[in-house]
């Protein structure tokens, strides 16, 4: 597994980044051992960042990892720990109350109280706050990382969806170094490669993280806008580089976000032990300029201005 540097920090993480939103699954018995077997598997083949959100299975998945440390003494040592919080979900705290993001200086240090717990560890390695809130007091926001970076409890920082503005406030209120910004990038959803996102990303030495990386490919893109059409010349693109380079389909995808300079660090979320594994062999593709041209004229049916 090759290594990065996260951001402007001192941690080093594997390129890669092992997403544990599905690893609860269900919750059932059957479902719990099948994460563990996802997450052993994940920390066999070299993934080093645990990527987390308090919201994930209601904490359940944040909750499992941290069983998993508790019966491996010494693993953490080895881990990157990344956990996100800010999204309050609709019925919290009452019947009435909405689905809802929430940066409040209060609501934000029970979520990290909680997720400390439930992770079992005694500092988290990398907070984001998930969801821009539409309403947040950056000035407090700031406050209570001072108060949580004093205290131990965190590390470092960061954000997941921010648009570069709000990239560029957050970060003009603190001298901590924003380290990551995990958003979506993928072939349905391209905009991270012409709204700036990535350019700040290198401009500002953070790491971009991109959450559902495969999507298209291995499953249907959030809010899918592609045609039949559009995806069966994607495919056929997709098929023929894969053909040349002698892998999977979804590879080349994953091959198409690492070719680009801002350093990306795709988010595999698979359960499977099979594809966790796999997916290490992305890393290996010496992905030529050209065909990343092609996809992309694939994708976008035209080619560039």
């Amino acid at each position: 597994m090759k290594k990065i540097r996260l951001g402007r920090s001192g941690f080093e993480s594997s390129r890669l980044a092992y997403g544990c939103m599905r690893i609860a699954g269900d919750g059932s018995g059957e479902a719990r051992d099948r994460g563990k077997r996802a997450l052993r598997a994940a920390i066999d083949a070299g993934y080093t960042l645990f990527d987390h959100a308090d919201i994930y299975a209601s904490g359940e998945c944040e909750a499992l990892f941290g069983e998993l440390l508790a019966e491996s003494p010494g693993l953490r040592d080895q881990l990157v720990v990344l956990t996100k919080s800010g999204i309050r979900f609709a019925g919290d705290p009452d019947p009435t109350s909405p689905g809802r993001y929430d940066f409040s200086k209060d609501y934000l240090r029970t979520c990290v109280e909680g997720s400390l717990k439930r992770l079992n560890v005694e500092q988290i390695d990398v907070l984001l706050l998930h969801r821009p809130d539409y309403l947040a007091d950056f000035h407090a926001v700031v406050e209570l990382f001072d108060e949580l970076a004093d205290s131990g409890k965190v590390a470092h920082f960061g954000v997941s969806n921010f648009s570069p503005s709000q990239v560029s406030l957050l970060q003009s209120l603190t001298s901590r170094p924003l380290i990551v910004n995990q958003v979506e990038i993928n072939l349905h959803n391209t905009s991270a490669f012409s709204d700036g996102t990535l350019d700040q990303c290198i401009e500002r030495r953070m790491t971009p993280q991109a959450w559902c990386p495969i999507a298209v490919l291995a499953y249907p893109a959030w809010g899918n806008t592609f045609s039949a059409d559009d995806e069966a010349r994607i495919r056929a693109e997709v098929d023929r580089q894969a053909g040349i380079y002698g892998v999977d389909d979804w590879l080349v995808a994953l091959a198409w976000l690492l070719r680009h300079p801002a350093g990306i660090s795709p988010i595999v979320g698979s359960t499977t032990p099979g594809r966790i594994v796999a997916a290490v062999r992305a890393l290996d593709i010496d992905y030529s300029r050209e065909d990343w041209y092609r996809l992309l004229e694939a994708r976008n049916a035209a080619p560039v201005p």
